[in-house]
């Protein structure tokens, strides 16, 4: 699963309750009165947005009914989604140009401290900088073995101490190795010990001093990372740790799971600390930075067109998107070019959660429609088990080379049947449109869903 389906499906419990409430709303209200902002305001609340916080976009919302006259409750909603939007932006970019910059990271146990690091030092490795991690949690037990373990994954560097060293002597081991290696970015594991705030104060001040005599002139990001499935939880925790250590930026974790996307404002609203980034799953690759104006969207249920279009453009190789582009044109389209979309389909994620990016379209009414993966392996196997002239001209397939197909692939002949009347409707598809004739072709597809569609989905049973 890739990282913008969990972070849909981390979402899906907040984009119902919430959204739907508010749809369910719109479209029973025939007026904008106090009743309408009562109610908008409770179903903010459920959805974990805070008192405070919802309070405030009622008002804003107030203001700009008036100033904009509107009278249709239908017509609010893109308003409550800018207003989202822009609360939540405004400091969410990382600030490191110095070189070392420092990212101090700090959390509780259990919500994904350690994993976060390992992903942001893959991520900017990945970007071409050289990472060092510093293991400066010496104080819970396993932590340093767990970072090594995360370094050697994202394959950077690590120093470490032995378990109950002083923290402050990490991370001045740790700069002087930075300094000694032209490092780009240092990212400092540090302790999280809430139930003991004295401790913590002293620890985080001794390596705040440290930075300020080895990097008085470095660029400095200290990140709280918080598990987004407590809730108001995360709120409180978030309270706690800005009274003891100088927050820049939150970390939000485990948007994998049944995750209360609503804390995201209240963070940002009442305590005025941007998230930086989202991480889901256990995977290197998933974190991603943090954009305010398509989280407000997802979680509103307006779709996320730009996620969207960065899914397909990872998915999708262009040079290969163009020479297809050609041969649609040229009526070439081959059952090489099928299988190559469909690759590219598969490698997007569930088509629900695409659905879900789209403004205006229900994935529950998408609910049937899912990638068949036994099905894409089987359309695969009969593919490859053709010569390259019949994949090129599937007319030349008479009864005996079906039956070849069909035994090099594990399947049978009525299976490479099917795939070729799918196919035969996929190329009609292909020629509606390289003719423009986009009415035919929208009202053709949306007829498939029971002889014909894409390959894998739930038209398609083998």
């Amino acid at each position: 699963m890739g990282i913008f389906s969990r972070i849909n499906k981390g979402l899906k419990k907040t984009r119902e309750n919430m959204s739907g409430a508010i749809d369910s709303m719109l479209h029973g209200k025939t007026e904008i009165d106090d009743e309408f902002y009562d109610e908008l305001e409770e179903i903010l609340v459920m959805g974990d947005v805070g008192c405070m916080t919802a309070s405030e976009i009622v008002e804003k919302l107030r203001e700009r009914v008036m100033k904009k006259h509107l009278r249709k409750p239908e017509a609010v909603k893109n308003e409550i989604k800018e207003i989202v939007a822009e609360m939540l932006e405004g400091g969410e970019e990382m600030s490191l140009i110095t070189l070392p910059s420092v990212i101090l990271v700090i959390g509780v146990n259990g919500v994904g401290k350690t994993t976060s690091i390992g992903k942001l030092a893959a991520m900017y490795k990945n970007e071409g900088k050289k990472v060092i991690l510093a293991a400066a949690d010496t104080f819970r037990a396993a932590a340093i073995e767990q970072l090594e373990e995360w370094a050697n994954r994202a394959g950077v560097e690590i120093v470490k101490h032995r378990e109950g060293a002083d923290p402050a002597a990490v991370i001045y081991d740790t700069i002087q190795a930075g300094k000694a290696r032209n490092a780009d970015i240092i990212i400092c594991d540090t302790a999280g010990r809430l139930h003991n705030k004295k401790n913590l104060m002293e620890e985080l001040a001794q390596i705040y001093r440290v930075i300020d005599r080895e990097l008085p002139y470095s660029d400095r990001e200290s990140l709280l990372v918080l598990d987004a499935t407590t809730g108001q939880n995360a709120v409180n925790q978030a309270k706690e740790f800005k009274n003891v250590a100088e927050i820049t930026g939150i970390i939000l974790t485990k948007l994998d799971g049944t995750a209360k996307g609503g804390v995201v404002l209240n963070i940002k609203n009442e305590l005025g600390v941007p998230v930086k980034f989202i991480g889901v799953g256990e995977k290197l690759d998933q974190i991603e930075p943090f954009y305010p104006d398509r989280m407000a969207s997802r979680i509103l249920g307006m779709g996320d067109v730009l996620t969207l279009i960065e899914k397909a453009e990872q998915s999708f190789d262009e040079k290969k998107a163009l020479e297809m582009a050609e041969r649609m044109k040229a009526n070439r389209f081959s059952l090489s070019d099928y299988l190559d979309q469909m690759r590219s389909l598969k490698g997007m994620g569930d088509i629900n959660d695409l659905a879900g990016m789209i403004p205006g379209v229900d994935a529950k009414a998408l609910k049937g429609a899912k990638v068949d993966e036994k099905g894409m392996a089987r359309i695969e196997a009969i593919i490859l088990s053709m010569t390259q002239a019949e994949r090129d001209d599937p007319t030349i397939l008479n009864a005996s080379r079906k039956k070849r197909i069909a035994a090099g692939s594990g399947t049978s002949v009525v299976d490479v049947n099917r795939l070729l009347k799918q196919f035969d409707a996929m190329q009609g598809m292909m020629r509606q449109l390289s003719g423009k004739n986009m009415k035919k072709l929208q009202k053709r597809f949306g007829g498939m869903g029971g002889g014909g569609g894409f390959p894998g989905l739930g038209g398609f049973k083998l």
